[in-house]
C-alpha cells in the first residue's frame, strides 16, 4: 500500500542488539490527519528482530476471522473481562461487557502505579484500545503497542487514528513477537500484557525479552489464563473441554512455568494473584446469551471449577542498579 503525503515524517529509533530499529511513525497529511504507517515493508529492522512465525490458528483468529469484530468482544477489546462490581444477576448489556474489559486493563495498569511520565510496552496489543486507556488514563509519557499480526496493527491504526493525530509523540504501534521484541535493551519502564500470554509459544523467551527491554527498576505485569499447577494431565483435559486449546490457538501454559521463567532471567518480587472468581462467572454469564449449556465455550467456567484452569495476574520487577 502506498501513501502520498507531503507533510512531516516523524521517525522513532531504538538501538538493537545487532543494529538499529527505525520505525516510520506518523505522517501529517495536508488536511492535518496523522497516520501511522504499519506496513511491514516500511519498517527497517535490525537483524536481531527477525520476524517470528505466526501460528496458523492465531493467524486465522486475528487475521481473516477478525476476532475483535465479533459481538463476543465489544468495544474493540479482546479479553474475557474483569466483572467485579457488575451485577451478574441482572441482564447484561454491551455496556457491561465493554466495562468488564476496560476493568481488566485498569486492574493491570493500576498494578504498575505510579505510572506518570513512564514509558510502557504492551505485548500483544491487538486493536490498541487498551494502549489508549493506558495513555489517556494513566499519564504515561509514551506507550508502545506491539503485536505479532500485521493486520491487527493496521486495525489498531484505524481504530486509534484520532488519538494518533492528537498525541503523535506519545503512541506507537510496532510489529514484533513476544519471544523476539524489536527494541533495544533498557527501553521501557513498564512491560504489560493483557490476555495474550496464552498465545505465546515460549514463555522462557518472553521472560528473557521482558527482562532485556525493561530498564533497571522497571515493572512487568502479565494477566491471562493458565493451568494452576504442573499436573501433566491438565493439558489433555483442557483440550477435551476447550476448542481453543485443542486447535492450538491457546497453549496450556502453567503459572509455575511463567513464574520460574521470570525468576530465571533475574526478575525479582515475582507475585501471583488468582483473579478467576472475578473473571470466569461473569464471562460465562455473558456467553449464556449466545451459547447453550454444554457447548464448548461454556466449559471455561467448568474448567475453573474443576481446578484445571484459572486466571492470574503475575507481577515482577527488574532490580534497580
Amino acid at each position: 500500500m502506498a501513501y502520498r503525503f507531503t507533510g512531516m515524517i516523524r521517525a522513532h529509533r531504538w538501538p538493537c542488539p545487532a543494529g538499529e530499529l527505525s520505525v516510520v511513525g506518523f505522517v501529517r497529511s495536508p488536511r492535518g490527519r496523522a497516520l501511522f504507517i504499519t506496513e511491514v515493508a516500511q519498517m527497517t529492522r535490525c537483524s536481531g528482530a527477525a520476524q517470528h512465525p505466526i501460528p496458523p490458528a492465531v493467524q486465522e483468529a486475528y487475521g481473516p476471522a477478525d476476532l475483535g469484530s465479533m459481538p463476543l468482544f465489544g468495544g474493540g477489546f479482546i479479553n474475557f473481562g474483569y466483572w467485579q462490581g457488575i451485577d451478574l444477576d441482572q441482564p447484561l448489556s454491551e455496556h457491561d461487557r465493554i466495562c468488564s474489559q476496560q476493568a481488566l486493563y485498569r486492574h493491570v495498569l493500576s498494578a504498575m502505579a505510579p505510572t506518570e511520565g513512564l514509558r510502557a510496552l504492551e505485548v500483544g496489543s491487538g486493536l490498541g484500545v487498551g494502549a489508549a486507556v493506558a495513555l489517556e488514563e494513566y499519564r504515561f509519557a509514551h506507550v508502545t503497542g506491539m503485536d505479532i499480526h500485521p493486520q491487527q496493527l493496521r486495525r489498531a491504526e484505524q481504530v486509534n487514528s484520532g488519538l494518533l493525530a492528537r498525541r503523535p509523540e506519545q503512541l506507537l504501534f510496532a510489529h514484533g513477537a513476544a519471544e523476539n521484541m524489536p527494541f533495544g535493551d533498557d527501553t521501557f519502564d513498564c512491560v504489560y500484557s493483557v490476555e495474550a500470554a496464552q498465545h505465546f509459544r515460549d514463555l522462557g523467551a518472553f521472560a528473557q525479552e521482558t527482562a532485556r527491554v525493561l530498564r533497571p527498576g522497571g515493572r512487568a505485569v502479565v494477566t491471562s489464563f493458565f493451568v494452576p499447577d504442573a499436573e501433566p494431565a491438565r493439558a489433555g483435559r483442557l483440550a477435551e473441554l476447550l476448542d481453543t486449546l485443542a486447535t492450538g490457538l491457546d497453549v496450556a501454559h502453567t503459572v509455575p512455568l511463567l513464574t520460574s521463567s521470570l525468576e530465571r532471567v533475574g526478575l525479582t518480587g515475582v507475585s501471583v494473584t488468582s483473579i478467576g472468581a472475578s473473571v470466569w462467572p461473569g464471562w460465562d454469564r455473558w456467553l449464556a446469551g449466545m451459547w447453550e449449556p454444554g457447548t464448548w465455550p461454556r466449559n471455561f467456567l467448568r474448567a475453573f471449577r474443576e481446578g484445571t484452569l484459572d486466571y492470574f495476574t503475575v507481577t515482577a520487577e527488574r532490580p534497580a542498579v
